[in-house]
């Protein structure tokens, strides 16, 4: 395997968090996060500045700013490591964290409870909602009605992630400038909430290219694409992953389901094994979302431009950062005079 020359990160200067008034930058308030479209490029500098900045407070075993102030997770889907990030990230914070992961199955929304009436009634309990939701329009329909901020943690299947992108996009930031990457996004992506996010944000920087590679039965959906034709994106359609793995900066697996493919050998063309990362450049940057299957083998891991375990710890960060830049502009629950 060719040696790699990744530039190790450099120690870190004390960051101070902007002030609240700066969340209006280009004059688009940050009250929900529901989609990637809504973050300009001088909104997520600010955010990664603040997520550096959370690399120190974190080292320090977190601080005490935010004791006064609640989250609630409300996940009517299971995903363990996004619910534990953002608690862990409320935590850290000096927060304190309501939760429930399985909401479609011990809230009232099983006798038939809407999730308008569940926001209603948890938003006036809650500093910030982070919800997980079935539907693809779940997040936004909990941002219409609720007296706090709402994080879009996954809607759908098919929908957005918003800040699972936000932290894949963090994690390529502190490697290399986002101006001019090629980008390669391998999996299921007609279904890929997380590749979706990603494509969303990486068409921000300018002079970027991605590859969308997969089977064509489950290729990125038209939505996506005609969003880059209009922002005049550059981006290709593949099926063969040895046409683009050795061109690339950056190789963003996701998550194959074994049952979609009709046989293993199809499946095997999308995987990346120590076969595969011998071709790819040698400072070219290995993410996945997380969990995996098959599609990215453990032999990988000892490769240092295997990315995932520290992207997964900069979710940590990137979630503190957005917390704080919501929390900083609103009023405590409970504040209100009835």
């Amino acid at each position: 395997m060719p040696k790699s020359t990744i530039t190790p990160l450099q120690p870190l200067n004390t960051i101070q968090p902007p002030d609240a008034e700066s969340v209006l930058i280009g004059g688009m308030p940050l009250k929900h996060v529901l989609e990637s479209q809504q973050f300009t490029v001088p909104l997520l500098m600010e955010l990664f500045s603040r997520s550096r900045g959370m690399e120190h407070v974190v080292a320090r075993g977190g601080t005490l700013d935010y004791q006064n102030r609640i989250l609630t997770t409300l996940f009517y889907a299971p995903s363990t490591r996004t619910r534990l990030s953002f608690e862990a990230a409320m935590h850290r914070l000096g927060g304190r964290v309501l939760s429930t992961e399985n909401a479609g199955v011990f809230s009232s929304e099983i006798e038939g409870e809407q999730v308008e009436d569940s926001i209603r009634i948890i938003s006036g309990y809650s500093d910030v909602i982070v919800i997980r939701h079935t539907a693809e329009d779940g997040a936004r329909r909990a941002a219409e009605v609720s007296l706090v901020p709402v994080i879009n943690a996954g809607d759908g299947n098919g929908g957005q992630h918003p800040t699972q992108a936000l932290l894949d996009l963090y994690t390529i930031y502190r490697q290399r400038p986002l101006n001019g990457l090629s980008v390669a996004i391998i999996g299921e992506l007609d279904k890929g909430r997380t590749a979706r996010s990603l494509a969303y944000l990486l068409a921000k920087f300018d002079r970027v290219k991605m590859f969308f590679v997969s089977p064509p039965q489950l290729q990125m959906k038209p939505d996506i694409l005609e969003y880059l034709d209009e922002h005049g994106v550059r981006y290709e359609l593949e099926s063969d992953i040895d046409r683009v793995i050795g061109e690339v900066d950056v190789v963003y697996q996701t998550r194959i389901h074994p049952e979609r493919f009709k046989d293993l050998d199809g499946l095997r063309r999308y995987a990346i094994d120590s076969k595969v990362v011998q071709r790819m450049k040698p400072d070219a940057l290995i993410l996945h979302p997380l969990p995996r299957t098959v599609e990215l083998d453990k032999s990988v891991d000892a490769d240092p431009r295997a990315m995932y375990f520290r992207q997964a710890m900069n979710g940590l960060y990137v979630r503190m950062a957005l917390l704080t830049m919501l929390l900083d502009k609103e009023p405590a629950a409970g504040s209100a005079w009835w």
